[in-house]
């Protein structure tokens, strides 16, 4: 799932001793599985409240919506509030959030009010993104600095065990123990109390537990404040592309795994049970968590950008399968995609900033706000799913990952700073 690294600038470590964080860094750890588990429970959640709200794909869609806007709307903020109150304290008050918008989830079912969910959702949303800003960067400090990258990389790797897992566990919790012929909002409460008292439980831990001391980014000097400001990132072509990439990818990502579960549910294709259906998501999400390793090891021999074109010719071909099959065919090629994801966030990632010196910082600031794909283009989907169907709804993310592969062939070259 989306894991972007953040604009805030990396906190430093006053004094010169190593303390011991290995409590700490597991601490870290469990936040990128709780919140890969949160993203990915809106699979599960799309197709229960699809149904007991009796709502259009293009409703159902507006649960992703609330909750990627937040990331649109709510980035700038968590950082400035991140920048006051430091980055453990950050993430505690992330969780906190995160915990009130689980709690919503109560009043949001036994009112039957699906605007209730939505605004749950969205809170939920904002506490996670304040956790993205405050998280990624403090991993880094728990350690040697020539070891920061592993230590990302394994906390990363939590992050997709926790959006592999979190259909089977949401699907059991949600689905398995209603009679699917009389499904109500009320089964939503269970799972997301037991998220909201998890989360409460790390926001107290992370309150006490031994952290690096933080400080303040120095100021830079004028001639460096004046270059980082000079211009625009989207003066560079290759950056402003990158961000069409990242809106594209994002949202081709999320619309997919948002209607996976009713896809598997149609007769022509499996005519799973959600219950089972949701059980099945865990290969596109699983798929994703084993394409990161295999695709470290691609890349030490085949050029990113070549790799990134490779995987989107792929997805595109398995979609295009999905769409004019049938029974196990569609299912599983449907399901595949997800290997051929795993590579693709952060390598358009880097190939973006690739050279942008001083406005890298600025330019990454732009592609996480990009992430507002995940918003709009599964609600694109909906429309066409309401209107053509299901199946040929799935053209839309087709089209996504033609452009991520122009992107990695071409558009992802660097260029001078030009305008755009």
């Amino acid at each position: 799932m989306i894991n972007p690294s953040t604009a805030v600038p990396a906190p430093s470590v006053n004094g010169a001793a190593t303390p011991n964080y290995h409590f700490a860094l597991t601490s870290l750890t469990s936040l990128f599985f709780m919140w890969g588990f949160i993203t990915a429970m809106n699979d599960v959640l799309i197709p229960h409240l699809k149904g007991v709200f009796s709502l259009s794909y293009t409703q159902a869609m507006l649960i992703q919506f609330c909750f990627f806007g937040a990331y649109f709307l709510v980035s700038v903020p968590a950082g400035w509030l991140v920048k006051r109150i430091g980055f453990q304290r950050g993430i505690s008050a992330g969780l906190l959030v995160a915990c009130i918008g689980c709690l919503l989830f109560v009043p949001a079912a036994t009112s039957h009010a699906y605007w209730i969910f939505l605004s749950a959702l969205f809170v939920l949303a904002s506490g996670i993104t304040i956790l993205q800003v405050a998280a990624n960067p403090i991993v880094t400090l728990l350690g040697k600095p020539e070891t920061a990258s592993s230590r990302l990389t394994l906390t990363q790797a939590f992050n997709s065990l926790g959006t592999t897992l979190a259909p089977i566990i949401g699907g059991i919790l949600i689905f398995s123990v209603i009679d699917e012929n009389n499904m109500t909002a009320d089964s939503v409460i269970l799972p997301y109390v037991v998220l909201a008292a998890v989360l409460f439980l790390l926001a107290i831990i992370f309150l006490k537990i031994s952290l690096p001391d933080t400080s303040p980014a120095e100021t830079v000097n004028t001639a460096s404040s004046q270059n980082m400001t000079k211009g625009s990132p989207l003066q560079h072509r290759h950056l402003a592309l990158g961000a069409v990439c990242i809106f594209i990818y994002v949202g081709a990502e999320v619309s997919i795994g948002s209607f996976i579960v009713n896809f598997l549910g149609e007769q022509h294709v499996a005519g799973l049970a959600e219950s089972t259906a949701a059980t099945y998501l865990s290969y596109y999400w699983g798929g994703a968590m084993v394409g990161r390793f295999i695709g470290a090891a691609v890349m030490q021999k085949i050029p990113a950008g070549k790799l990134l074109a490779f995987n989107s010719v792929c997805a595109m071909g398995l979609i295009a399968l999905a769409i004019s099959s049938s029974g196990a065919l569609a299912m599983w090629a449907i399901l595949m995609v997800g290997l051929f994801n795993s590579i693709m966030f952060p390598t358009i990632f880097s190939l973006a900033l690739a050279g942008l010196g001083d406005l890298t910082s600025r330019g990454s600031g732009v592609l996480c706000l990009a992430i507002v794909g995940g918003a709009i283009v599964p609600v694109l989907q909906g429309i066409l799913a309401d209107s053509i169907g299901l199946q040929l709804s799935f053209v839309l993310p087709l089209v996504c990952y033609l452009y991520i592969a122009f992107y990695g062939v071409q558009g992802s070259k660097p260029t001078s700073s030009t305008s755009v």
